[in-house]
């Protein structure tokens, strides 16, 4: 008579991915719970884009060299929301770890008998789903007031859609980090606002050139101008130049220093 056999214990890798799917499961239900948090943060870029376009427009397309017509500006102006709105998305994401952190949910986890960096994963890989989506609505109220990118080609669209993803996890890690760090909901509002003024002290708005030459290396030394001259090239069919490559060596060394800085932190142990 034969014995039975012992079944096979699933493999380290597939825990690993049932409890990120558990996390990121907990991540979307909470998001869905609490929308006000994402439509609050969503309605800056909206309304940041209709003020430009409608209230400067006309004057912000001369200053470009498009003219009276706001068409240009449009066009020049809508990238940069696009990228904008990722650092406002994460904001929030700063905010429900910071939650977690206060509730005592993330204590618990340490706790318990499942895959630790799952937790860090379910946050980001749901952030970097909601702030796809909140891209997605900006570029339909993008669309829906002149912005056309008839001379992409799919490929470039591709590479588009690439940019954006790689540069909301890079901005997600760091928003995990500052979420893990701080005190309280508040404090990690705070902590997180660079990510959603830096846009602002870019490219996003006016080209680097028009600037004061003193606050030009402010505008062009930091991770949004490069990857919002990428996306603007790639939407509207014109060159990159080298911000591709900067774009790309920003968003992993940002990913990097991110998950380095928020797995130290859960790590911690709690005083």
């Amino acid at each position: 008579m034969s014995t039975p056999t012992a079944p096979a214990r699933p493999s380290r890798m597939s825990l690993a991915v049932r409890d990120s799917s558990t996390m990121l499961r907990r991540t979307l239900l909470h998001a869905r719970r609490y929308p006000s948090l994402t439509l609050n943060l969503l309605l800056t870029p909206v309304m940041l884009l209709l003020l430009f376009v409608y209230v400067f427009g006309d004057t912000m397309s001369a200053g470009i060299g498009g003219g009276p017509d706001r068409s240009a500006y449009i066009a020049y102006v809508v990238p940069g929301l696009l990228l904008m709105t990722i650092g406002s998305t994460v904001i929030g994401t700063a905010v429900s770890v910071a939650g977690d952190m206060n509730e005592g949910i993330i204590a618990r986890f340490r706790t318990m008998a499942i895959h630790r960096p799952s937790v860090l994963v379910g946050h980001v890989v749901g952030s970097v789903l909601q702030s796809v989506l909140s891209v997605v609505l900006v570029g339909i109220v993008g669309v829906a007031i002149g912005f056309r990118s008839t001379d992409a080609t799919a490929l470039e669209w591709l590479a588009a859609f690439g940019l954006l993803v790689l540069f909301a996890t890079a901005l997600t890690w760091i928003a995990v980090g500052m979420g893990l760090v701080s005190p309280n909901v508040e404090a990690a509002s705070n902590n997180a606002m660079p990510l959603i003024l830096l846009p602002l002290l870019s490219s996003a708005f006016t080209p680097v050139d028009s600037m004061p030459g003193w606050f030009q290396p402010v505008a062009e030394y930091q991770p949004f101008t490069p990857a919002i001259e990428t996306l603007r090239g790639l939407l509207l069919g014109g060159e990159i130049g080298h911000n591709g490559w900067l774009a790309v060596a920003w968003c992993l060394l940002l990913t990097g220093l991110g998950s380095f800085w928020s797995t130290a932190a859960f790590n911690r142990d709690p005083k």
